[in-house]
């Protein structure tokens, strides 16, 4: 149940972080062959909430329209997409002091003085969707995309589809590969 509520937030980021964006893809493949789509299975019951999984959906549909794809039932490529989730802890030690030592600064002497260090732990979750572009004919991945950002579990509905139509967009400024 718990991974399935870090999948929930997958795109769901907090206002201060940044999301990172990278592509690989198969030098081989020729890409202006592909001109139609549809999704797999897997992708079409990822593992995220109904509302989410439909964001995403209809997200990348507008994506590959403007990519000048359109959706087929004996598609050029599938699209499949899979989702991490990972919960990290950033420490951060903060010290204050050291004082003068001993008998401060108008005795003789300066020792080491004493210092207080405290250490504050932030956890959050950290989400990864992954775009797969599978050639049909080959069934090989020809392209993949992938967002990552820390997920705000505190995102309104509004909030949450404003961040995944920015993170599919930002997916897709690589496609096609030059």
């Amino acid at each position: 149940m718990k991974k399935i509520l870090f999948v929930n937030l997958l795109l769901v980021a907090a206002a201060c972080s940044s999301l990172k964006v990278t592509y690989d893809y198969d030098k081989q493949a020729n890409f202006a062959n592909y001109k139609t789509y549809s999704y797999t299975n897997d992708a079409l019951n990822l593992p995220i909430g109904d509302l989410n999984r439909d964001r995403v959906i209809n997200a990348i549909d507008a994506e590959m329209t403007a990519k000048g794809f359109s959706k087929s039932d004996s598609p050029d490529v599938l699209i499949d997409l899979h989702v991490k989730a990972e919960e990290k802890v950033d420490a951060t030690a903060t010290t204050t002091g050291p004082g003068y030592g001993y008998g401060g600064p108008w005795r003789y002497g300066y020792g080491g003085g004493f210092s207080t260090t405290s250490i504050n732990y932030y956890e959050y979750v950290e989400g990864t969707l992954f775009v797969n572009m599978i050639d049909s004919s080959t069934e090989k991945i020809v392209w993949q995309g992938r967002g990552t950002k820390t997920i705000d579990e505190d995102a309104s509905a509004s909030k949450r589809e404003q961040n995944i139509n920015y993170a599919i967009k930002q997916i897709f400024t690589k496609y096609p590969p030059k």
